[in-house]
C-alpha cells in the first residue's frame, strides 16, 4: 500500500487481470533489494499495489457524470489525441465540457514527461490551481483535479504525496477508468490507475475533437515503443508497441472526412513500425526489411499488416484529404512506403527523419541502431525516391559524453542535409532510462545551452536557404484560418508542412466560377511565394482550387 495521510485509492493503481483483455495482465516485478543496472520489461508493467489488496468502491450515490470538465493539454500530438480520447469517454458518461476554468468541477491536465522542463510546467500549474481549489473549498464548491498521461505514469507517487490537491492520477492506458476514478475522488479519496497494458489501443473509442470544425485532425494508429533508445522515457511511460486494427483506423478517418476535415496525421511513438495482428491470415507474413545499415535491439517481428498497407488504404478514403504521419523511426522506411508516398497525390511529400546526433559515437551511446553514414545514405535514397521532399528532424544537444568534436559533426550534418523543419533540445536526463543507469550526464548545463544555440542558429540558416529556393514557385496551401499577427492575412501550410502567409483577398476560383471568392478555412489555395524565412513563406494568392485539380494541372 502506498503511504498517504488520506485514504489513498491504492488498489486503483492496478487493474485486475479479469478487467484486462487477454494477455494484458502479464507483468513482472523487481525483486526486493534489487537495483536494476538497466531497463527491462519489468519497468513496463510494474505493479504499484500488492496483489490481493481489497478494492475500495465509490460511496453510494457518488455516480460520475455530474459536473463540468476543463481539459489542458501539454506536450506532443499524441497528448492532443489522448485528450480527445479521454473527453470521448467522459462525455459518454454524462460529463459536460467547459472552456472556463472557474466554472469547472473537474480539471484534468494531460501531461508530458519527455523533458524536465515539461514536467516543471505542470508543477507550476498545480501551484496556481492550489489557490483556486482553496477558494472553492471555502465556498463549499468541490473541485477535483487530475493528472493524466506520461507524467502521471512516471511520477504517480510523488504527485499524490507532494501535492495533496491532486485527486486522481491516470496513466496513458487508464483513460477508460476515468469515470470510476472520479467517482472515488468525489467521496473524498485519492484515486489512481497507472497500469500499463500490453494491448490497449482505444480502438473502439472514436475521439471527440476538442476543436469542432477544425481543418486538421490527429488519428492514433499505435501506442508505445520498443526501440529502447538510451535517452528516452517513452517506453516506460507508454509501454510496449501495439497497433490498432486497420478497420478501426479507417472508420475514424472516414468519420473525419464526413466532418469536412482536410488533413489527417497518423500518430504513433514509432508510427512506421505499425503491425496489425488482428487478421489471422496475415499473422505469418514475413517481417519487412529494415533501412540499409540500420538495426534494432529486438528480434524481427514477423506477421501482421504493415504500415505500407495502412497508408495505402487511408489515402484511398478521400482524394481531397491530405495524409501525414509522425513520428517515424528512420529504420522503418522500406521502398514500398517511399514509392507509395511518391505516387499518391494526397500523401504529403514530407518526412520526419529524427537523427538526434550527427556523431556515430554518440548515436551508438544513444542506441539508435545506425551510423552517421547509414543515416545520410537513407536521406539520399529518400530524396531520389521522392523528388522535392521536405525533411524535418530531431536533435539533442549535450548528450552523455558528447565532445566538442561530436557536436561539430552534428553541426555539419545539419548543413549537409538542410532540413526544412527542426526540433532541437538540450539533453535532459530521465529516470528509468538506460542512460540514467549506465551513463553520466557529464556535459555542463552552460555547454549544453551554448551547443543548442549553435545548432539552432545553423538550422535556421540552412532552413532559410532551403525555403528561399521556393521563392517564385507556386505552392498549394491548405487554409487553416486568419494569421495570428494580422487579421488581414490568412495562414496555412503547404505540402511540406511549412507555414505560408498570404493576404485575405478576393481571388479566382479554378472551378470556373466567374465571381471572385475569398478563401475560407479548409480551402486549398494556390499561392505564389514572394519571400521566405527559416520558418515561414509569404506570398500572393493566385486562385482557390482543389487538391485533385492542382495535381492534374502540374
Amino acid at each position: 500500500m502506498l503511504p498517504c495521510g488520506r485514504a489513498l485509492r491504492a488498489a486503483g493503481l492496478l487493474r485486475s487481470a479479469a478487467a484486462l483483455r487477454p494477455g494484458a495482465a502479464r507483468r513482472a516485478r523487481c525483486g526486493l533489494g534489487e537495483r536494476p543496472v538497466g531497463p527491462d520489461l519489468r519497468y513496463f508493467l510494474r505493479g504499484a499495489a500488492a496483489a490481493g489488496e481489497p478494492q475500495l468502491e465509490p460511496e453510494p450515490g457518488s455516480a460520475p457524470g455530474t459536473g463540468k470538465v476543463y481539459l489542458e493539454t501539454y506536450g506532443c500530438q499524441m497528448n492532443v489525441n489522448d485528450t480527445e480520447i479521454a473527453w470521448a469517454i467522459l462525455q459518454k458518461n454524462g460529463y459536460t465540457r467547459t472552456k472556463e476554468l472557474d466554472e469547472a468541477d473537474v480539471i484534468l491536465l494531460v501531461t508530458c514527461s519527455v523533458r524536465e522542463k515539461a514536467e516543471q510546467a505542470i508543477w507550476n500549474r498545480l501551484q496556481h490551481l492550489k489557490a483556486l481549489k482553496a477558494r472553492r473549498q471555502q465556498a463549499r464548491l468541490p473541485l477535483r483535479i487530475g493528472i493524466l498521461g506520461c507524467m502521471a505514469e512516471r511520477l504517480k507517487e510523488e504527485i499524490l504525496h507532494r501535492e495533496k490537491l491532486v485527486d486522481i492520477v491516470a496513466g496513458p492506458d487508464a483513460y477508460r477508468d476515468l469515470p470510476r476514478l472520479l467517482a472515488v475522488a468525489e467521496s473524498g479519496q485519492q484515486a489512481a490507475n497507472v497500469l500499463l497494458s500490453l494491448d490497449e489501443t482505444y480502438a473502439d473509442i472514436l475521439p471527440v475533437q476538442t476543436s469542432a470544425g477544425g481543418t486538421t485532425a490527429f488519428v492514433s494508429i499505435m501506442r508505445g515503443c520498443d526501440n529502447m533508445c538510451s535517452y528516452c522515457i517513452v517506453p516506460f511511460t507508454r509501454g510496449r508497441e501495439r497497433s490498432r486494427p486497420i478497420a478501426s483506423i479507417l472508420q475514424e478517418v472516414r468519420m473525419l472526412s464526413d466532418q469536412g476535415v482536410k488533413e489527417v496525421t497518423l500518430l504513433g511513438q514509432n508510427v512506421n513500425s505499425f503491425r496489425d495482428m488482428s487478421e489471422v491470415q496475415f499473422q505469418s507474413a514475413a517481417a519487412p526489411v529494415l533501412s540499409r545499415g540500420f538495426s534494432t535491439v529486438y528480434k524481427a517481428k514477423p506477421g501482421g499488416l504493415r504500415f505500407a498497407h495502412l497508408l495505402d488504404q487511408v489515402s484511398r478514403i478521400d482524394p481531397e484529404m491530405r495524409i501525414r504521419f509522425t513520428s517515424p523511426h528512420p529504420k522503418d522506411f522500406p521502398d514500398e512506403v517511399l514509392q507509395l508516398i511518391q505516387e499518391r497525390h494526397n500523401i504529403c511529400k514530407q518526412l520526419h527523419l529524427p537523427a538526434q546526433s550527427g556523431s556515430t559515437r554518440v548515436l551508438e551511446a544513444m542506441r539508435r541502431g545506425y551510423t552517421r553514414e547509414a543515416y545520410l545514405e537513407l536521406v539520399h535514397h529518400v530524396r531520389e525516391s521522392i523528388p522535392g521532399v521536405s525533411l524535418s528532424s530531431d536533435f539533442i544537444a549535450g548528450f552523455c559524453g558528447e565532445t566538442e568534436e561530436d557536436h561539430q559533426q552534428t553541426v555539419s550534418l545539419l548543413r549537409e542535409v538542410r532540413y526544412n523543419v527542426g526540433f532541437l533540445f538540450a539533453y535532459s536526463m530521465r529516470q528509468k532510462t538506460r542512460a540514467y543507469h549506465r551513463l553520466q550526464d557529464d556535459v555542463p548545463a552552460d555547454i549544453k545551452k551554448r551547443r543548442l544555440e549553435e545548432l539552432i542558429t545553423v538550422f535556421r540558416e540552412e532552413a532559410a536557404r532551403a525555403n528561399e529556393a521556393m521563392v517564385g514557385q507556386s505552392q498549394l496551401v491548405l487554409v487553416e484560418g486568419p494569421s495570428k499577427r494580422s487579421a488581414s492575412e490568412l495562414c496555412g501550410r503547404n505540402d511540406g508542412n511549412i507555414k505560408v502567409i498570404f493576404p485575405d483577398a478576393e481571388m479566382e476560383d479554378a472551378a470556373g466560377c466567374e465571381a471572385l471568392v475569398r478563401a475560407q478555412p479548409r480551402d486549398y489555395v494556390l499561392v505564389k511565394v514572394t519571400s521566405a524565412s527559416s520558418q515561414t513563406l509569404k506570398g500572393v494568392p493566385l486562385c482557390r482550387t482543389t487538391l485533385s485539380r492542382s495535381v492534374a494541372c502540374r
